[in-house]
């Protein structure tokens, strides 16, 4: 049981920037997409188990290169994403009455981009998994199913504030994905 809950809560914390993430995807949609949540809980959730995974595979002889590199990685992505969506807020468009009214696309190299920059963290937990004499498979289920729920949860509660707000909520999410980029590269410099 100390095993789960121990899984549990860094299922938790590892999903918390996916977790805000979900919420920006869920601003920008007019209604709830049952579909959309699925696809986007699943690459979360399936990236928190991979990278876990591959870091305890990789144990510690790539800990340095990884945890050297990882910040990094993780601000150009999601400052790459959330600029974007700045970008796009920030445009003066025409749009069709239509097009309001129905949601784009999702667009899976971006989510793919998300998703692997909101996991890059859980690549170095994964390492201490291979220390920690805990079975793997049922860490990265966990964590999984634990980022999964979370995230579509996430959406729910982006959607709720979106359909409101639609323009401040896409200006709103590009920016909190800078500042979640940030965040992670100046922990990674030991800034904060």
């Amino acid at each position: 049981m100390e095993y789960f809950i121990e899984a549990f809560l860094i299922g938790v914390g590892l999903s918390m920037d996916a977790f805000a993430v979900s919420v920006c995807k869920g601003l920008s949609m007019t209604r709830v997409n049952r579909r959309h949540c699925l696809i986007i809980g699943l690459f979360f959730g399936g990236f928190q188990a991979l990278m876990p995974f591959l870091g305890w595979l990789a144990g510690t002889a790539f800990a340095d290169h990884v945890a050297a590199l990882d910040h990094w990685i993780a601000f150009v992505l999601l400052a790459y994403i959330g600029g974007k969506m700045i970008f796009e807020a920030l445009q003066e468009g025409s749009e069709t009455e239509e097009a309001a009214q129905s949601d784009p696309p999702l667009d899976l190299k971006e989510l793919l981009l998300l998703a692997i920059a909101t996991s890059i963290d859980a690549l170095a937990v994964g390492v201490t998994f291979a220390f920690s004499g805990n079975p793997i498979l049922p860490s990265i289920a966990i964590i999984g199913v634990t980022t999964f729920v979370i995230s579509v949860g996430g959406v729910f509660v982006g959607n709720q504030f979106g359909t409101r707000y639609e323009k401040k909520a896409t200006l709103a999410g590009g920016v909190i994905l800078v500042l979640i980029g940030l965040k992670i590269l100046l922990e990674g410099l030991g800034i904060l």
